[in-house]
């Protein structure tokens, strides 16, 4: 039967626009990082069928948004408590269930493609902290200094969050910038010869303890793919989305027959619950 390649990128939850008395406005910036995410994945779906790559695909895709300052992933990740940068990423392959994933990293521009070398040299699925960085050194990727990575409104919204009480709850609300706030971002692709990947990468929530670990990074949590099923990627609360391993549960769903949408909704609804 013949596949045709395709791939999907979002770029967070959380609100992409306003809504005014016209309607539901899209924040045209932040849909043309996306659709620019989503071209620099696909390239590699289409260029030579018997080379294409899908997990090249959705690493592309996702190293897109992370050098995309306005999302929270890579440059302009959300900043700790104390006013550092630790991301979280996953990579997975659908055909031999591979996966790679980093927690905790820092000063690394894109922690994906350090996920896809956890993936492809190591015999581990899950580096974090020190080590993660230890063996990023020793396959040669560049260090940045932490101040490459934060943004303008990032800082400012630390320092909004500053009064409040410690908790995970996101905000969504525009902030004086005019930009949006949003989450962790991911892709999903299918190739020509039915092998699904997903990748999914995070700076995680604004004002978080050091060392805080979302769903993100978590194999079933963060992203999940089976070619004989089809493939995730979450973006949103991240302690619930690990109680629920939102990722496994979506594809369990469709493994039993459900459309993706069906899975999808039948696994949210069951989250809120």
């Amino acid at each position: 039967m013949s596949i045709k390649p395709a791939i999907i990128v979002h770029g967070g939850a959380g609100t992409f626009g306003s809504h005014g008395s016209s309607g539901f406005k899209v924040n045209d910036v932040l849909l043309s990082g996306v659709q620019d995410a989503a071209k620099a994945g696909y390239i590699y779906l289409i260029n030579d069928e018997e080379t294409a790559s899908v997990v090249d695909a959705v690493e592309a895709a996702v190293c897109s948004l992370e050098n995309n300052p306005l999302f929270n992933a890579g440059t302009g990740s959300a900043l700790t408590e104390d006013g550092n940068v630790e991301m979280d990423a996953i990579i997975m392959e659908g055909r031999d269930l591979r996966s790679g994933g980093v927690t905790c990293v820092t000063n690394i521009k894109n922690p994906i493609s350090l996920a896809r070398l956890v993936m492809d040299k190591t015999e581990h699925i899950l580096l974090g902290g020190k080590g993660a960085n230890a063996f990023a050194r020793t396959m040669g990727v560049p260090e940045v200094p932490t101040e490459e990575l934060i943004t303008e409104n990032r800082l400012r919204a630390l320092k909004t969050r500053a009064g409040y009480t410690p908790t995970v709850k996101f905000m969504y609300k525009a902030d004086t910038s005019g930009m949006d706030n949003h989450d962790t971002v991911g892709a999903v692709a299918v190739d020509a010869h039915g092998n699904v990947a997903c990748a999914t990468s995070t700076g995680g929530i604004s004002s978080q303890m050091a060392g805080r670990i979302g769903d993100s990074p978590l194999i079933g949590c963060g992203a999940y793919c089976d070619n004989a099923v089809g493939s995730v990627s979450t973006t949103g609360h991240g302690e619930a989305i690990a109680k629920m391993t939102l990722a496994r549960h979506a594809t369990f769903l469709m493994e039993q027959g459900m459309s993706p949408q069906a899975a999808l909704e039948k696994a949210l609804t069951s989250m809120a619950e």
